[in-house]
């Protein structure tokens, strides 16, 4: 195998779904400003996510529509004047 192939710099880092809140801990070397506190007390670096597996249909069974800062209604705005 090769030498020095994959990262070395793994640590524990916790992942949170914005739209559920749902929350969970792994080992990544994902870089990021955040960190939260954990349940175990411990304070661990913050990766936010939009969507994860338990807020997509695919995994969830249930359509839902995401609107991310208005743009269904930014692009009324746009176009009702022409």
């Amino acid at each position: 195998m090769k030498k020095d192939l994959h990262p070395s710099n793994y640590r524990l880092v916790v992942f949170k779904d914005m739209s559920n809140e749902y929350a969970f801990l792994t080992k990544s070397c994902i870089n990021t400003n955040e960190t939260v506190k954990w349940e175990d007390g411990n304070e661990y670096p913050l990766v936010k996510l939009e969507i994860s597996h338990t807020s997509h249909p695919f995994y969830t069974g249930k359509m839902k529509l995401v609107d991310t800062a208005g743009r269904i209604d930014k692009f009324k705005n746009r176009y009702a004047k022409k």
